[in-house]
């Protein structure tokens, strides 16, 4: 519900009563459905519930009011606060866990010290929000529920976002420092791949053909040949 004035049915019981807006007004108004409006109207609905008039706490003034009330089809606006809350302090310390989600804890803890060993335990205690004993005792499978425990990931748990889990990993790679007794396979320097292999002139081997000693071997042949057809 966004946009909407405090206490919303409270606000639409004292409309219903003190105003001639219809029912789609004031449903666009308190963000409801027009149909729980009608409800509220016919006395089916919020039963019990005292109106909140919007005009004293300054969520609404009296001149939009009778701008609705003559125009059905206007639509109320709600006014903006002018009292300005201070921000409030970020809370130091673990997350809080519901109870109902902290027997989970001690699944999410191992399934983060198997798939994400580079965390460190205040990176897991901010995640899970546990503590530090039983993030040891689960490593050092001490915990007393250590036979029943399965790695389950904390964000289907509920117990952190994926934004948080993503933020506190690359945290983690980033802190861890890198390895640089191999560095992987490169590639060869151009200077490498481009040099021209260079040969020196070596002598004239006594194996090389000659052109013209091959011809006359084969006219000599020949001849022997064409002699010995002829006896």
């Amino acid at each position: 519900m966004s946009n909407a004035p405090l206490m919303p049915k409270a606000t639409a019981v004292w409309l219903l009563d003190n105003t001639a807006l219809t029912f789609d007004q004031v449903a666009d108004f308190t963000k409801m459905h027009p149909l729980e409006v009608r409800a509220i109207a016919d006395g089916d609905a919020a039963q019990g519930i005292k109106g909140m008039d919007p005009l004293s706490n300054g969520q609404l003034t009296r001149e939009e009011i009778e701008k609705g009330e003559k125009n059905p089809d206007y639509r109320l606006r709600l006014q903006e606060s002018k009292v300005v809350l201070p921000p409030q302090p970020k809370r130091k310390g673990p997350r809080y866990t519901p109870v109902s989600r902290r027997h989970e804890r001690p699944s999410a803890i191992l399934w983060l010290l198997r798939s994400h060993p580079e965390l460190k335990d205040a990176q897991i205690m901010r995640l899970v929000g546990t503590t530090k004993s039983t993030i040891a005792s689960v490593r050092d499978r001490t915990h007393w529920n250590t036979s029943q425990l399965t790695p389950i990931d904390p964000v289907t748990l509920g117990l952190c976002s994926q934004i948080e889990l993503d933020f506190e990993v690359a945290r983690a790679a980033k802190e861890k420092p890198v390895d640089a007794a191999y560095g992987g396979a490169t590639l060869l320097p151009a200077s490498e791949t481009t040099k021209k292999d260079e040969y020196e002139p070596s002598e004239k081997s006594s194996d090389d053909l000659n052109v013209d000693a091959v011809f006359a071997k084969l006219k000599t042949l020949g001849g022997k040949k064409h002699e010995e057809e002829e006896e």
